[in-house]
């Protein structure tokens, strides 16, 4: 891989004010280099607690291209190591998740490491002796990453030994955190009902882009979301509003209801929809709900929280949480060309199971493989990827709503049908990929 041509005055010419050079979707060059500055330098989302509830338990993933492994050292003690052995560079643990019983084992020559990281014993041990092992890069064990920082159960890692600390790289925007904990009456969310993932053919940031694109929805779905709304009102008038037409009827509001709906965004690239209005706002109630959340909270500070209509929030570089529909899509680069996207469903605990049902269902009809609504959006990914590779034309517009100081806001709030998060993401793309790098 050769990124050595991307100097910060080449990076700075790929992003305007208003457009984006389509290098940023299509080189496999930069992709590389996204790998070894931005998401080494940002604080990456890992997995949540829930998922390591004992101690020795693991779950592994990847954070850019970079293979960890999650687990519970100790009760109170979470650590992220890289998924490499120390002595020939094998994969350690290939389990998505599970219990290491004390010990990580590797399963080539058996070096075994504790949940630390750091080696507990290799066999034949003193045939090393005189390779001098002690001076060794291999003494070191499993490697840990740089930074790790739990909030309120979210594990997120910096790989880089130094930069940035978690407070002030994500700064208010943790409040969508704060707020879908405390929609369970308890403060305290789960992990259920295992994980969607399916391949997408196009650059991770398309998906992240597309999270607060609020132009598309009432075009891209009016053939799935849009049919099933419509055969409904087809239907014998009193005919009960079935679960499925609720969650998707609000893809299809037309222009003015997103107008009203507002967006956010924070420094850092981080940002979200709905700040006045979402599509998750007008919900039935589930029975039993609000009492709950009353008695753990008080009438007032329960209206409080179950009044934050935030739809979808970026924490960038890659994931979005719906706090009101509990629920975290992770989207994993793979390639220039290629994204992993990972849909994660949480239970509020202490909450009625009827709203773990409805995330479900939320997850099944717009989230999964075999999803409504999904595909739509993933047939314009493909048909970009494909057309950005056009050579009469090299930029992509990302100028509506443009105003001439968001540069020098650290937080707004703007017209909900503009593209002021995706501006803001890409200025938070060339800080991370230009600023002198660690050593």
């Amino acid at each position: 891989m050769n990124t050595n041509h991307w100097s910060n005055e080449s990076l700075q010419a790929l992003i305007r004010e208003r457009e984006v050079h389509r290098d940023v979707y299509t080189s496999q060059d930069l992709f590389d280099l996204e790998m070894q500055r931005l998401f080494s330098r940002t604080w990456v989302y890992v997995g949540h607690a829930s998922q390591v509830p004992q101690v020795a338990d693991y779950f592994t993933t990847t954070v850019g291209d970079q293979p960890v492994v999650m687990v519970r050292h100790a009760p109170n003690d979470i650590r992220v190591l890289y998924n490499r052995c120390a002595h020939k560079g094998v994969q350690v643990v290939g389990d998505t998740q599970g219990n290491t019983g004390k010990y990580f084992r590797c399963p080539y020559h058996a070096w075994t490491y504790r949940t630390d990281g750091s080696l507990l014993a290799i066999p034949l041990k003193q045939g090393y002796d005189s390779g001098g092992l002690d001076a060794c890069e291999a003494k070191q064990g499993m490697r840990a990453v740089g930074a790790v920082h739990v909030y309120r159960d979210f594990v997120f890692c910096r790989l880089s030994d130094t930069g940035e600390s978690f407070e002030s790289f994500f700064g208010d925007s943790l409040s969508t955190l704060d707020n879908m904990v405390d929609r369970s009456p308890e403060g305290k969310l789960v992990v259920a009902g295992g994980v969607y993932r399916y391949m997408h053919p196009c650059n991770w940031k398309m998906l992240v882009e597309n999270q607060t694109d609020t132009c598309h929805p009432m075009v891209a779905h009016e053939s799935s979301a849009g049919t099933a709304v419509k055969v409904w009102k087809a239907a014998p008038e009193g005919t009960p509003k079935p679960a499925a037409v609720e969650l998707f009827a609000p893809f299809v509001s037309p222009y003015e209801f997103f107008e009203g709906m507002g967006i956010r965004t924070w420094r850092n690239g981080h940002g979200h929809t709905g700040t006045a209005d979402s599509i998750h706002a007008a919900y039935s109630p589930i029975a039993g709900y609000w009492e709950a959340m009353q008695a753990a909270y008080g009438e007032a500070r329960a209206k409080q929280i179950l009044g934050e209509v935030r739809h979808n929030t970026i924490y960038f570089p890659n994931i979005m949480v719906k706090g009101p529909i509990q629920c975290l899509r992770l989207f994993k680069p793979i390639a220039a060309n290629r994204t992993l996207v990972e849909s994660w469903t949480f239970q509020l605990v202490g909450a009625p199971d009827e709203l773990l049902a409805r995330t479900l269902l939320y997850q099944r009809l717009i989230n999964a493989p075999t999803s409504v609504v999904g595909h739509d959006d993933l047939e314009m990914y493909e048909r970009a990827q494909r057309s950005l590779h056009t050579r009469a034309a090299q930029w992509v517009n990302v100028g509506r709503l443009h105003q001439a100081n968001e540069a020098e806001q650290d937080e707004a709030v703007v017209n909900g049908t503009s593209e002021a998060q995706m501006r803001n993401q890409y200025r938070a793309w060339l800080k991370y990929m230009t600023e002198p790098q660690d050593a």
